[in-house]
């Protein structure tokens, strides 16, 4: 089978992965409204694109907190891949450096920060921060992924308790008896979300600074009160999040927050946004709405479901040339070029 584009990727993973895996990758909270609104809300945005504007080469560079990537898609954090192929989040790493692009790596993943850090040196990532009940182990995990060399530290905002995900429910979903959340395992039992700390408040990023000199990103943020809050607390850069529609339903789309929120920073930190993204087309609405880079969940993981670290290289690949395309066809020749002329919202 020809994988032509991301939906492809979707329906093999639907096809061939366990169900138990399939149901806790696809799930959202309760009646999956906003899960199904991020990928919707992209069709609402259409192109104003311009003609004759010499687009013979195009660049698809840019720069998030100053380190280049080769297009602005990375790999937005997400747990538990040895799920969808072996080698798990070693695959992951190994990918996102044969395409230079950035990936977060989570809290829950399957290998140790030391695993994925040895499976792709010189890679840029950033890790993934959940605040535990044991500050200790949360210290802990943040000086070892900055003595490792990652660039960046992003704290994920929107996980007090964790969303009403129904089919894992219905499922009982747990971990296989041979995976573990390895970077967690010498700290506390896991995968009791209970263990989350739900008292985690703005005054924490201030605890965070102190543990470290890592930028500090803030992820799940979807109104200008709040990213108003994370300029003035000193983060680094806001990732528009709504954790994929798996925590709070009938929230907004996350490309509709993000004019919110670039509009509440004016430019002060980086934007970036998750949710939805499944074309290159909807990565260039993204950037003309003020996203200086997105990230990618699900896409990844059915990637990794389809040939591992290949698998998710053909994703990013197919992203970038229809990104590139995108770009040509709207008229631009560079990611300097891409701005709010380029799109309108739909009447419809």
């Amino acid at each position: 089978m020809a994988m032509v584009c991301i939906s492809d990727f979707e329906a093999y993973a639907k096809k061939y992965l366990p169900k138990i895996a399939w149901d806790y990758f696809a799930a959202g909270a309760d009646d999956c409204t906003t899960r199904d609104e991020n990928i919707l809300a992209y069709k609402r945005i259409r192109f104003r694109p311009r003609m004759l504007r010499d687009v013979s080469v195009v660049d698809v560079r840019t720069k998030i907190l100053g380190s280049e990537i080769s297009f602005p898609v990375g790999i937005a954090p997400t747990g538990f891949h040895q799920l969808a192929w072996p080698d798990g989040e070693k695959s992951t790493a190994r990918a996102a450096r044969a395409m230079n692009t950035c990936y977060i790596a989570s809290t829950y993943s399957t290998c140790t920060l030391e695993e994925i850090s040895a499976a792709a040196p010189g890679g840029l990532r950033w890790f993934q921060l959940y605040i535990h009940r044991n500050r200790a182990a949360s210290q802990q995990l943040v000086q070892r992924a900055e003595a490792l060399g990652f660039q960046g530290l992003v704290l994920t905002a929107d996980l007090p308790y964790t969303g009403k995900r129904r089919d894992d429910i219905r499922n009982g979903f747990r971990l296989p008896p041979h995976m573990k959340v390895k970077n967690l395992e010498r700290a506390f039992e896991v995968c009791k979300m209970s263990l989350l700390d739900p008292s985690v408040t703005w005054n924490d990023i201030y605890w965070l600074q102190s543990l470290t000199r890592l930028p500090i990103i803030i992820k799940g943020i979807l109104t200008r009160e709040d990213a108003e809050l994370a300029v003035r607390h000193g983060v680094r850069g806001i990732i528009v999040s709504n954790h994929g529609g798996r925590q709070l339903d009938e929230g907004p789309a996350t490309i509709d927050a993000l004019v919110e929120v670039v509009e509440a920073v004016r430019g002060r930190v980086e934007v970036y946004v998750d949710g939805g993204i499944r074309k290159g087309s909807d990565v260039l609405k993204a950037l003309a709405l003020g996203a200086k880079c997105v990230f990618i969940g699900r896409p990844a993981l059915w990637g990794l479901a389809y040939k591992g670290e290949e698998g998710l290289q053909d994703v990013l690949r197919i992203l970038q040339d229809e990104f590139r395309l995108s770009m040509a066809l709207a008229g631009c020749a560079s990611v300097s070029e891409i701005g709010q002329h380029l799109v309108q919202f739909s009447k419809l």
